[in-house]
């Protein structure tokens, strides 16, 4: 069986990514047959070893990949490969962000493999999310709190889900109100998270770590700020990659579903970086999170170790 993830709303994504693999280990306990591929840095050979390993278990194996489409002869790879598995008791689970659907990889993924799409929630959409996640911790919310919830986190799901989780333990299944979304919620997080990308581009990493404790102290969780982090590098990365192609700000504007505050600022931290130095930083941000969700690191220190290492 072939899965295909993609989308820019990478919490939502990644909820989903997190549902599968939970649901295959409460099946196949063993941790054995769960296996991660980076096709920036794993071969196609490896990933079709991962067929024809023996499973002691006789479990279902779950592998997983990610940037498939790095390259056109990753791409020619895996429909080869994939042709002669499509139809294997296993499962193949490819997840992306951005990907350009004219691409062959693209349309085999999406005829042979049940696919889903994440774009990012706004308006009744976003307000539907919001009450169905609420619902989840048996909590509800009226209005004028829903409005200001979304005017305070805009439409980052990441922020979104972390102030759903703190206003739900704070009202402990009573409904939330306007007042309770003043106490508790902070006006957007990027604007801090900006300070803190400026300084790992000005490779000020004591000034680095100084933001990110304060993040830690205002009561963010680790996970959070590395997520925002990642969803900043990825903002800055997309839009570098258009100035590269000489694209200019207002056609930038109008080409990226982001919000005009975020693609300008992007757009002058990118003069900060090259090119080839970004995907470096994403790629790392990709395993220290892959770290963290096989147990190798708590999000605390994969925090420290992010500065350390960009």
């Amino acid at each position: 069986m072939i899965i295909f993830l993609h989308g820019e709303d990478i919490y939502r994504l990644r909820q989903k990514l997190n549902e599968i693999i939970d649901r295959y280990q409460e099946i196949h306990q063993s941790g054995l047959n769960l296996k991660y591929f980076d096709f920036q840095k794993d071969s196609l050979e490896d990933f079709r070893d991962a067929f024809r390993s023996f499973s002691m278990f006789d479990e279902k194996k779950l592998i997983i990949a990610r940037n498939a489409f790095s390259s056109s002869e990753t791409e020619s790879g895996l429909k080869e490969i994939l042709k002669k598995f499509q139809k294997s008791k296993d499962i193949i689970l490819f997840y992306e962000e951005k990907v350009d659907q004219k691409k062959t990889l693209f349309k085999f993924l999406k005829k042979y493999g049940k696919i889903q799409r994440f774009d990012l929630l706004s308006g009744k959409k976003l307000a539907n999310w919001v009450k169905k996640e609420l619902e989840k911790h048996s909590t509800k919310i009226d209005q004028d709190a829903l409005s200001l919830l979304l005017e305070y986190a805009g439409e980052n799901t990441w922020q979104l889900s972390n102030e759903i989780k703190k206003l739900a333990d704070y009202k402990n299944k009573k409904k939330i109100i306007k007042e309770d979304v003043k106490a508790l919620v902070r006006p957007k997080i990027e604007t801090d998270i900006f300070e803190t990308i400026d300084a790992i581009a000005a490779n000020n990493k004591k000034r680095a770590l100084a933001l990110i404790q304060n993040h830690l102290r205002k009561g963010d969780s680790p996970s959070y700020i590395l997520a925002m982090i990642s969803f900043q590098f990825r903002n800055i990365l997309i839009v570098k990659d258009l100035i590269e192609r000489r694209k200019l700000l207002n056609q930038i504007l109008k080409e990226v579903n982001l919000h005009p505050f975020v693609v300008k600022k992007s757009f002058f931290q990118a003069k900060n970086f090259d090119l080839n130095g970004l995907k470096k930083i994403y790629q790392k941000l990709f395993q220290i999170d892959l770290k963290i969700k096989t147990g190798k690191i708590d999000p605390e220190n994969a925090l420290n170790l992010l500065i350390a290492q960009i």
